[in-house]
């Protein structure tokens, strides 16, 4: 058992670095922020299960299936945790998805790319994942508490993810020379989204300061960015691999690798709605969300039936 607080106001937990729970008072703002973010980070989750369930029924063996049905499961929960987060924060579910199904939430940029080959498979876990583990573990030790607790098993099972992702472009590097050559190509296409998925530059960000403040965030998109290619360029050396960035160069007096400058006007395009899949990643939940409804109202009833028979 824990030791009851003993500072009990948004601003003494927030000083003593302790969980803001969700009976705690908390200005609209801290709450407001809280929900845009779990919300968009619940929806991406969602979304990101499209374009790995394209390769579902085209895997290349059964081991590569199971694997791939595993993690799109894994995503499918990690979601409903971070619904159930934000539902802590007084917003229900229904109001979430209508507000992603009616474009006025957002989801990660990434999943508006396609995968056009298996090999994407294993650049989204190498890349995508990894720079998901980046960005997410520090939000382990996130001011609310209910978005903490859920961030410690999503980054556990992420972890899994980027070791699948990493054997996959592997065996295909180290295999024929076409096979190396569809792990290249799927990196050269992967590699400049995944910077992008940390967000803005600083100095471009409008709400990094704010969450940083309120411990929402526990460092900023530059930082969190920097430490993805450090940890990724000797990784891509691993598996013979090169990072398609000819200004990628290791900086002695930073003890870091310097890198290329980020086309973020695309990033700005896509979360806009014009990246290459918004439209058909949109339009597929949607009707995904619809053809489900009779599923929902089953449930329903079935939970009313069941209640009315508890107290009968």
């Amino acid at each position: 058992m824990g030791y009851p607080r003993v500072v009990s106001t948004f601003d003494d937990l927030i000083a003593a670095n302790e969980r803001v729970e969700p009976r705690d008072e908390m200005p609209d703002a801290y709450r407001a922020t809280l929900v845009r973010q779990i919300a968009q980070h619940a929806h991406s989750e969602i979304i990101g299960m499209q374009p790995e369930g394209n390769w579902l029924t085209r895997a290349p063996s059964l081991r590569r299936k199971a694997i791939l049905l595993a993690k799109v499961q894994d995503e499918a929960g990690h979601g409903l945790y971070l619904y159930a987060a934000a539902e802590t924060l007084g917003v229900s579910r229904d109001e979430l998805l209508d507000a992603l199904h009616a474009g006025k939430q957002k989801y990660s940029s990434i999943f508006n790319y396609p995968t056009l080959t298996w090999a994407d498979i294993g650049a989204i876990g190498w890349l995508v994942d990894g720079a998901a583990i980046v960005n997410q573990v520090p939000l382990c030790r996130c001011s609310y508490g209910p978005y903490a607790r859920a961030m410690v098993r999503v980054c556990k099972e992420e972890s899994f993810h980027q070791r699948q992702g990493f054997e996959l472009l592997h065996t295909l590097s180290h295999g024929t020379e076409a096979q190396h050559a569809m792990a290249q190509d799927a990196v050269d296409r992967w590699w400049w989204p995944s910077l992008m998925m940390f967000g803005p530059p600083d100095d471009a960000s409008t709400h990094t300061g704010q969450s940083m403040a309120w411990g929402i965030k526990r460092f900023s998109n530059d930082t969190l960015r920097q430490r993805f290619v450090d940890m990724t360029v000797p990784q891509a050396e691993a598996l013979g691999l090169t990072l398609p960035d000819p200004e990628l160069r290791w900086n002695e007096e930073r003890s870091s690798w310097d890198f290329g400058e980020i086309d973020f006007t695309e990033l700005f395009e896509v979360v806009k709605g014009n990246g290459p899949c918004n439209a058909q990643r949109l339009a597929h939940r949607v009707r995904a969300h619809e053809e489900g409804a009779w599923v929902r109202e089953a449930a329903s009833a079935y939970a009313e039936k069941r209640a009315a028979r508890e107290v009968a």
